[in-house]
């Protein structure tokens, strides 16, 4: 998938997150596998709750969890796709 169409899945995820979309943010990056998406599925499930499966999302781009708050997570996240544009 070219750079340019993950840009734009990442960029919806994000709004959708910063809309409170939860469950449409997981539906549109769940089936990803780059680095970022991995991330903000990680970030999902954190704020779902789903701390295990979250731990599983972060690991798999060799990441531990964030001890970060939610905000600062979406913040760094924001910044790791303003970089990659």
């Amino acid at each position: 998938m070219s750079n340019n169409i993950m840009k734009a899945i990442h960029q919806q995820a994000l709004q959708f997150i910063e809309n409170d979309e939860w469950d449409a943010a997981h539906q549109l990056i769940q089936d990803y596998s780059d680095p970022l998406s991995c991330q903000i599925h990680g970030y999902l499930h954190r704020i779902e709750g789903d701390l295990s499966n979250a731990r599983y999302w972060y690991k798999r781009v060799g990441m531990e969890m964030p001890d970060t708050s939610m905000e600062q997570e979406l913040k760094h996240l924001s910044a790791q796709m303003a970089d990659n544009i």
